[in-house]
């Protein structure tokens, strides 16, 4: 059976990917970000994205857009929880605009009444201000009569070339409660290597490459677009000062390699990630949303990753297309949820749905 997911704060889609790759048929999603929503459009063909402020969303335009709303399965995203706050408990929960955007989340889920939610955040949100967003999590939705469970997930135990740690909550009705324990992890850690190495002797790209080779690794076979085509290859150097700074780094070093003479002052005080250079033997470091001012760096090359190479790096696959400015494709990228981490989570899912039939 093939169980249907409405995405809400969806980004440019990691989530629905992840869903998609596990047999989920994604009805639509919802972001403010026009052109986050531009390419969830383009790569969902068959799902309706909007692109609205939830807050002016009311219960006739859920309803006019999703007429079969009972219908709906699942909803996911990544709604703010960052509002829930011991230090406001005394305020009315709903003054702060994270919270009401929160609540608009909630109003999906009272108005669908899906079998299963599934919300990512940061991983902080378990322990910030004692747990107390995470608490009112739970309340909230055992209120409902939800079995809410999570657990802090790190995307290079599932087949994701990459350190990433985020919060999962899996919310679930009338189903047995989630098991974080049936998720299946990876058997083979992906590096940065086999990520992106293919694409080294493109290093002259300006956004589309024909990769010539059949691909030589498991991940690489993931990847791969049908026709070897990539996209989004745009490949760019930063100024001479930095890409002479960055020279100075090998695999695995930060800003601590360069010559002290190159920066413009005695600081000692730089976060580790400053100038960090990808090691190709390892996982990458968390892809961010930069742009120039990334973070870290290529592990050849004195520039940052491209998009594509960002991408992969984020388990997106090859035909998965970015659109809009390099900022608004470096942030669509960074903000997404790694889409195999997506799909390992959405596979128990459908694991605990199958079972319910």
């Amino acid at each position: 059976m093939k169980y249907s997911v409405i995405d809400l704060f969806c980004g440019c889609g990691g989530l629905s990917e992840g869903f998609k790759l596990a047999g989920f048929n994604i009805i639509g999603g919802i972001d403010f970000n026009q052109k986050a929503i531009e390419t969830y459009q383009k790569n969902f063909k068959n799902s309706k994205a909007i692109c609205t402020d939830l807050l002016n969303f009311s219960e006739e335009d859920i309803k006019s857009c999703f007429p079969n709303l009972n219908q709906v399965d699942v909803i996911i995203g990544g709604p703010p929880c960052q509002g829930f706050s011991s230090a406001n408990r005394h305020k009315m929960e709903g003054d702060d605009p994270r919270n009401k955007l929160f609540f608009e989340f909630v109003k999906f889920v009272d108005l669908a009444k899906p079998k299963v939610v599934l919300i990512e955040n940061v991983r902080g949100i378990i322990t910030n201000n004692n747990g107390y967003a995470k608490n009112r999590i739970y309340e909230i939705f055992e209120e409902r009569g939800y079995n809410v469970t999570h657990k802090i997930l790190d995307a290079s135990e599932y087949g994701v070339p990459q350190k990433r740690l985020r919060n999962f909550f899996v919310i679930t009705k009338n189903l047995e409660k989630f098991n974080f324990d049936s998720l299946k992890k990876a058997k083979h850690t992906v590096t940065v290597s086999e990520a992106i190495s293919e694409l080294y002797d493109f290093d002259d790209a300006t956004g589309v490459v024909n990769l010539p080779n059949t691909p030589k690794t498991k991940y690489q076979k993931y990847l791969r677009n049908k026709n070897n085509i990539i996209y989004n290859h745009d490949v760019r150097y930063p100024a001479e000062k930095v890409q002479h700074r960055i020279s100075f780094v090998p695999q695995g070093g930060n800003w601590k390699n360069v010559p002290a003479e190159l920066w413009p002052s005695d600081r000692k005080n730089r976060h580790s990630s400053a100038y960090k250079r990808l090691k190709e033997d390892d996982v990458s470091v968390t892809i961010d949303t930069g742009n120039n001012h990334s973070n870290y760096f290529h592990p050849k090359y004195n520039r940052i990753p491209t998009v594509r190479e960002a991408a992969r790096l984020q388990s997106f696959p090859d035909d998965f297309i970015f659109l809009g400015n390099r900022s608004d494709q470096y942030r669509q990228v960074g903000n997404a949820v790694p889409p195999l981490l997506a799909k390992s989570i959405a596979e128990a899912i459908k694991e605990l749905l199958d079972n319910e039939q």
